[in-house]
Formats: structure tokens, C-alpha cells, sequence
């Protein structure tokens, strides 16, 4: 497996794109088309043309970042989506950490793009 990291410079705040990252009904608009909420929300399944994926909340801080681990992955795996704010300029940035076979890395950078584009649709970024 291969990490990869993205970013993607956004105009919005900070409150209002980790509510996106991090709500489930907010996360149904732009990253998949269903999600159950299992174990008081540290688990959720994440649903696709309605075949299901289940990932744990394996750490999360409020306005920084959450990180997820797919249950049917290698341990080391994960995926992340952090909020940098740059301390000069006070612009903000989401940071999309991932991991893929060392030939689909292309493939899951583009998903990643499309995904977030309709995130900052959403959020009108």
C-alpha cells in the first residue's frame, strides 16, 4: 500500500468544514450515499449503489481533523481529512491523507478530487 497526501485550499470556515467532515447527514451529501451509526457514533457504515463499508472513528479534535480505518484494511491503513490554517495568511486548508495499491494511487487521487469538489459545492467554498 501507498500513502498519499492532497491538498485542497478552501474558502470556508473552519466550524463549517469540519461539520461537513464530520456529520453524518452532512457527509451523505458529498462522500457517500448512506451512513448507519454504530457503537454511539465511534463506528458508521458507509454506503455505495448499496454495498456497505464500515470504518471506525479512530481519533478525532474538533475544528483539526478526524481519522477514519476501514475494518476489512490492513492495520497500518487509514484515512484522514485535517484542517491546516495557514498562520500568516489565515487561509485554510483540507488535507486528505490516504492510502491505495501502488496502481490505483492515481485513480483514488482522482475520486478524492471529484469527492471533494462536491463538498465545497455543498458548502458553497
Amino acid at each position: 500500500m501507498t500513502k498519499f497526501e492532497i491538498e485542497y485550499p478552501i474558502k470556508s470556515s473552519v466550524k463549517v468544514l469540519y461539520d461537513g467532515l464530520t456529520d453524518s447527514s452532512k457527509l451523505t451529501e458529498w462522500f457517500c450515499d448512506e451512513i448507519r451509526l454504530m457503537d454511539n457514533g465511534n463506528r458508521m457504515e458507509f454506503f455505495w449503489d448499496g454495498s456497505g463499508q464500515i470504518a471506525k472513528i479512530v481519533s478525532k479534535k474538533e475544528n483539526k481533523f478526524i481519522r477514519f480505518h476501514w475494518e476489512d484494511e490492513d492495520d497500518e491503513t487509514y484515512f484522514e481529512m485535517k484542517i491546516q490554517i495557514d498562520e500568516i495568511t489565515n487561509d485554510v486548508a483540507l488535507f486528505v491523507t490516504d492510502f491505495a495499491e501502488d496502481d490505483e494511487v492515481e485513480e483514488a487521487k482522482m475520486l478524492w478530487d471529484n469527492q471533494i469538489k462536491d463538498l465545497f459545492q455543498i458548502l458553497g467554498a
